[in-house]
């Protein structure tokens, strides 16, 4: 099976573990993450203006090749994920927004949110399915894992649909899936700091610490992250408490993929 994929800036630079292991682990389940052609970045950050169109010109771009090659966009960097999902919403239900980016784009059919965005995970559960998944694990992870979410997956609740918010259960599913024991801490859902470490980098210090300290203390051994922000926080200022990885990385692992 094909699906049309959006990889995002940061796959290609700082996080290509995260890009190549997701191939290589959906190869093995029989998915073919086909790159979109000439992707532009997504912007990073959704645009709370209403009024501030450019930048989801990007996405709709996006979403408009995968509407006539397939019908389905395939996201796996969180913030790619949120800005893509949150822009196809726009287009989907506001008519401003929706007449104003196909009047910049001159597409020769009008987008108007048809394409449905996947994350990842989302895939894995719902495309693949965990059950195939399982049969498919040839090194069982058999160790405690904690699932770190962070707030890009999740909210704004309404417009993501990805789980629970406040209490999200599709990573420790995944974490069964592949023979893993998933542990449930204390703010596995809390914000690692994000960008505000960029004025105050005191504060995503003591975010991260915060966050893997609480999972150990529930008898994690690692963490597992799907963005490459809060990875970036997690391990850089988190003091070294625990490892943080991709939940690719362990996929690619039970599969035996990971090169």
């Amino acid at each position: 099976m094909k699906i049309c994929y959006y990889p995002g800036c940061t796959l290609k630079t700082k996080s290509q573990a995260l890009d190549q292991t997701a191939r290589l682990a959906a190869l093995a389940l029989g998915v073919e993450m086909e790159e979109i052609e000439n992707w532009q970045c997504c912007g990073a950050v959704y645009p709370m203006a209403r009024d501030e169109i450019a930048t989801k010109l990007s996405a709709v771009r996006a979403l408009d090749y995968a509407k006539h090659n397939g019908g389905r966009l395939l996201t796996l960097c969180s913030a790619c994920h949120n800005v893509i999902k949150r822009t196809n919403e726009d287009m989907r239900s506001d008519g401003e927004i929706c007449s104003r980016a196909n009047n910049y784009l001159q597409l020769e059919e009008s987008y108007r949110g048809e394409t449905e965005v996947l994350h990842y995970l989302e895939m894995l559960k719902t495309v693949v399915g965990f059950d195939n998944i399982a049969q498919k694990v040839v090194k069982p992870l058999n160790r405690k894992v904690g699932a770190y979410y962070g707030c890009l997956l999740l909210r704004p609740s309404g417009v993501m649909a990805f789980d629970n918010p406040e209490n999200p259960t599709i990573i420790e599913d995944f974490i069964r899936a592949l023979g893993g024991t998933p542990v449930i801490y204390p703010f596995r859902n809390e914000c690692c700091g994000a960008y505000v470490g960029l004025k105050n980098p005191d504060l995503p210090k003591k975010q991260s610490e915060r966050i893997l300290r609480s999972a150990k203390e529930k008898g994690a051994e690692e963490v597992i992250t799907a963005c490459p922000l809060c990875l970036y926080n997690l391990n850089e200022k988190g003091s070294g408490i625990l490892p943080v990885k991709y939940f690719t990385e362990l996929l690619a692992e039970a599969l035996g993929v990971k090169s």
